[in-house]
């Protein structure tokens, strides 16, 4: 087997047991970075044209990815003094993820295309070995990078209790003007198109204390900023599809998670996409309690009534429904005292699900003592007319 002690490893060894994971990854990012930065200008073009197409396919979740290793590669970083590129096989350089089977039943190509790169990489084939990976490392780049917008600097703080930190802080240095209103739209310059000067887009200022303003739909106190809860919820999936294909980036390369401007990006959006989705949640639970008034008064509760409480989990990123009966089925009279107990019994059980995290559980309870402080004013008054 070919000597490969100088090849950067994306696997643990004997090693890198002595350094803590953080110097460990610090090292894989940089050594392959080194590596890359090695070789011709032309490879080096010629990889990135390479990682484009790779990484949209992982983003459009293909069954079936191909590359192209290039001809000849520098395979040592720093490279040798007259060291010349070693020519990779042709019949290597060809190389496809993924079948026919995956393709027909709808299967993911990640998975496949990180096995194929991991046999490369363990190829006695040195040029081979590390075409594979700084195509890895080229992809995962890629799309932390060039596929991702960048964002404003910004700065969260977490709210009490919870590790996350969600609350957007105002930037110090931009005080607020004298002549506008929180809901005044202000022009602020994006990074211009090259060739077409600068752009500005208008942005209230609590849509500007986030990362990516063009993304925010709710303010303080859950103000819509938007037309409807449609669009909001449009703004929601656009943000999960940015931390989407962060995810996807550090499932290919763990390493890239030391990147600078990987840990700005998941910062920026992270704290965002958690205050933007739990918002998202308390508005549509302030619509279940009209809907639910709205019904109770025109007598069409009486046949049992079920809900589905909206809440954002911050460990999967998404929204989810918490079902729970608050009336059984049948001809049973809707008072306000059965979504107030309801409330109160699902309360119990939440504080002690260890499936959801700390700060999901938090949420999750606010929005159940909003649900049960909507009706407790009229369960008190329906029990004090009965008494009387």
């Amino acid at each position: 087997m070919a000597d490969q002690k100088n090849l950067p490893r994306t696997s643990s060894g004997p090693a890198a047991a002595a350094e803590t994971q953080g110097d460990y990854l610090q090292n894989e990012y940089r050594n392959w970075q080194t590596l890359f930065e090695a070789q011709p200008v032309i490879v080096q073009q010629y990889l990135q044209a390479q990682a484009r197409q790779l990484a949209d396919a992982l983003v459009h979740h293909s069954s079936q990815l191909r590359f192209t290793l290039p001809d000849r590669l520098v395979v040592e970083a720093p490279a040798a003094a007259g060291g010349q590129p070693v020519p990779v096989p042709a019949d290597q350089r060809e190389q496809l993820a993924g079948g026919l089977l995956d393709r027909f039943t709808g299967h993911d190509g990640r998975a496949a295309l990180r096995q194929r790169l991991s046999e490369l990489e363990g190829s006695p084939d040195r040029a081979v070995a590390v075409g594979a990976g700084l195509i890895r490392h080229a992809t995962a780049v890629t799309m932390v990078r060039d596929m991702l917008p960048a964002g404003r600097s910004v700065r969260y703080i977490a709210a009490e209790g919870e590790g996350i930190p969600t609350i957007p802080v105002a930037d110090e240095l931009e005080p607020e003007s004298a002549i506008t209103a929180p809901t005044d739209a202000i022009a602020e310059e994006e990074q211009a198109e090259a060739g077409r000067g600068e752009l500005l887009v208008p942005f209230v200022p609590a849509a500007r204390r986030f990362y990516l303003p063009q993304w925010v739909a709710f303010g303080e106190n859950d103000q819509l900023l938007v037309n409807s809860l449609s669009e909001a919820e449009a703004y929601l999936a656009s943000m999960q599809r940015f931390m989407e294909v962060l995810h996807t980036a550090v499932s290919l390369a763990p390493y890239i998670i030391v990147d600078e401007l990987y840990q700005q990006k998941r910062y920026g959006m992270l704290g965002q996409l958690v205050n933007q989705g739990r918002a998202l949640a308390r508005t549509q639970t302030r619509e279940i309690i009209q809907t639910i008034k709205r019904r109770a008064a025109a007598q069409d509760l009486n046949r049992g009534l079920s809900l589905s409480l909206p809440y954002f989990d911050d460990q999967t990123l998404e929204l989810k429904m918490h079902n729970f009966e608050v009336i059984p089925s049948g001809r049973i009279m809707f008072v306000p005292a059965f979504v107030v107990r309801a409330s109160r019994l699902e309360g119990a059980k939440v504080e002690q699900d260890t499936r959801l995290s700390a700060s999901t559980r938090q949420h999750l309870l606010a929005e159940l003592h909003m649900l049960e402080g909507a009706f407790t004013t009229s369960a008190l008054r329906s029990t004090g007319s009965s008494n009387s």
